[in-house]
């Protein structure tokens, strides 16, 4: 093992995160952060003290659906706040959106595009409801199909350098 993965829930919510990662960094592993990019005073805390070697952000839809897409109130000036300082971090980075029929449709892909514009990476992720769910409501939804994913894919790649599907 070389590295650990701090995710979630949302680990940038707990204040002793950065006592947490140094802990990790001590014992000479590299640091992955999964965030919602709801607390970008975190991020950039972590980011100045050095903690963070890797961050995965999830997108979870355009600003007019953002806080339903994430079932609670959602600031999106933090959410557009983390997004600058990821991208300009100087760290490898990727941004990542889970493709929920009913909740994000392939129009919203530019939408999407627009607020991550210039990026490395982002991956849109097909979207399982074949396992017990958070929502159970989704449970047992139809996912896109493998042509719906590749269209909106297609579609991310005009506004990032590397989009590709999961």
């Amino acid at each position: 093992m070389d590295a650990v993965v701090i995710t979630g829930g949302e680990p940038t919510i707990h204040h002793d995160l950065p006592d947490t990662i140094r802990r990790i960094k001590q014992l000479g592993y590299s640091v992955k952060l999964d965030t919602n990019g709801t607390n970008p005073a975190m991020l950039k805390k972590l980011l100045a003290e050095g903690l963070i070697d890797y961050l995965a952000m999830d997108l979870k839809g355009p600003k007019e659906k953002y806080s339903r897409v994430a079932g609670v109130p959602v600031d999106f000036k933090k959410i557009k706040e983390s997004v600058k300082i990821i991208m300009t971090s100087g760290l490898p980075y990727e941004f990542r959106t889970t493709i929920v029929p009913g909740y994000l449709e392939p129009k919203d892909i530019a939408s999407m595009g627009k607020i991550i514009k210039g990026a490395d990476k982002w991956y849109l992720q097909k979207f399982k409801s074949n396992m017990p769910l958070v929502d159970e409501a989704l449970e047992g939804k139809k996912p896109y199909t493998d042509k719906e994913m590749a269209a909106m894919v297609k579609e991310g790649k005009k506004y990032v350098k590397l989009c590709e599907g999961r």
